[in-house]
């Protein structure tokens, strides 16, 4: 009896090595994007004593949703901000705090949930925890536990941002990062004293994401051995040296994908215009300033790229003229030449040999028509289209779109950024390994391995 092919149409072939024991693929096995980080993964959750804290039961429960076990360690001023009990409420199981805990395994509640632990992640860490941690001080459950266990640590900082740009704590997040330690964020935004700059915790989607990542390292990603090449944010084209044409973008939707990637196990190099976010991590990242760098940037590393997916929101024309002074506010009116920026993704989409090009379509109207339009005309392999305006798309934290190819379409809801990115990533390396097996490309197996 034949076996049955691959439901995501990869290319592992029946009989080879991508296939169980039981005849199924191992995407199968794993099932959907979602299925597969639903693995059952122990986390131990500090939340110490910032007022991110109220956060705290969302990050539960969308680390819940990802088949996550998760016991929740407080400190005692974490304690002024959310309550244990609803905690408990959220995680199912009781909420730890007290370093004596008589009820503990030889009343040693450190060793226990230390070795219990795949992941311990602390979500908000404040200045204080992060120095604790630095210094090897325990006096308190939560820092025993990062002493004693051997599982990944990631902290999500959040603090005032002249807090979190001193220079001790500076210093203690590069030692942090030096000892293997995964700093995620923060994020650049407004703050709960009233203040704006780097320092806010990142989102708990975008967290529970990177604990993802953090955990499997990719090993069950049906990305992993590939590499991507992500664009993000917007462009910067000077007019003079204090102004510049720009656009709204905030980079949010592409290092969504770029970090969505990473978690499916691809090696992901994101190239970014200026934005207030934090790099993913695990991700190559590569600044840039103008539509030029990025093209340059773009095709100085292209060639390493199974697939390529411009998420960037690049200029198109830039000053023709960039003055070398700023311009003076002498006249009534002002004109200026604009001259055609690089069409980055046309050019990746027209090379010899290109990866899988997939383009990003942002309209205000006949969105589908525009963007059908642009995937046949640059020849891409996908198109993601998307309205803006009128507060739609740009620096949101969710989004809503459509997916188009040669024969096909895909429509995707409103949804978190984050979560939206998975999906498409899923989709994106559906579409890619079935035509990497139509053009007959040897299968590269995700893993190896019966049931």
């Amino acid at each position: 009896m034949a076996l049955p092919a691959c439901s995501i149409q990869c290319a592992n072939l029946p009989g080879s090595a991508g296939f169980g024991g039981k005849g199924r693929c191992v995407h199968d096995k794993l099932g959907s994007i979602d299925d597969r980080q639903a693995v059952k993964l122990n986390i131990v959750l500090g939340i110490s004593g910032g007022i991110a804290a109220y956060k705290a039961p969302d990050l539960v429960r969308r680390l819940r949703e990802r088949g996550a076990q998760v016991q929740i360690v407080m400190t005692t001023s974490a304690e002024e901000f959310v309550t244990a009990t609803a905690l408990q409420a959220v995680s199912g199981r009781p909420v730890r705090s007290n370093l004596w805990d008589k009820e503990a395994e030889a009343a040693m509640s450190h060793i226990e949930l230390a070795r219990w632990a795949d992941v311990v992640l602390i979500a908000p860490a404040t200045a204080e925890v992060m120095a604790r941690i630095v210094s090897g001080a325990a006096p308190d459950l939560l820092t025993t536990i990062c002493l004693a266990t051997e599982a990944p640590i990631a902290l999500a900082p959040a603090m005032n941002r002249v807090m979190w740009n001193n220079p001790a704590t500076q210093a203690n997040r590069a030692l942090l990062e030096q000892r293997g330690i995964s700093i995620l964020g923060p994020a650049s935004g407004l703050q709960a004293c009233g203040e704006t700059g780097a320092g806010r915790m990142l989102e708990p989607q975008d967290i529970a994401t990177a604990v993802a990542a953090l955990h499997s390292g990719g090993q069950h990603g049906v990305l992993q051995g590939r590499t991507v090449i992500v664009t993000a944010g917007p462009t910067r084209e000077p007019i003079d040296p204090v102004r510049y044409l720009t656009n709204r973008s905030s980079g949010k939707m592409g290092y969504a994908v770029a970090t969505a990637a990473a978690a499916e196990g691809a090696n992901v190099i994101l190239i970014s215009g200026p934005v207030s976010l934090p790099a993913p991590p695990g991700v190559e990242l590569h600044a840039v300033e103008t539509a030029e760098d990025l093209y340059r940037k773009t095709h100085a590393l292209i060639s390493r790229a199974d697939i390529f997916i411009a998420a960037a929101a690049v200029a198109d024309y830039r000053p023709a003229d960039v003055k070398a002074q700023k311009i003076k506010k002498n006249a009534e009116k002002v004109s200026m030449e604009l001259v055609r920026c690089p069409d980055i993704l046309a050019s990746v989409a027209a090379l010899q040999t290109p990866p899988f090009t997939v383009g990003f379509a942002a309209e205000t109207e006949q969105v589908e028509a525009h963007a059908r339009a642009k995937l046949e005309s640059k020849k891409l392999d996908m198109i993601i289209a998307n309205q803006v305006g009128d507060e739609l798309a740009f620096d949101r934290d969710d989004n809503a779109v459509s997916v188009l190819w040669e024969g096909g379409q895909q429509d995707f809801a409103t949804a978190a950024k984050s979560d939206l990115a998975r999906d498409l990533v899923a989709l994106i390396a559906q579409r890619f390994l079935a035509d990497r097996r139509a053009s007959g490309e040897p299968h590269l197996s995700v893993i190896s391995g019966s049931d």
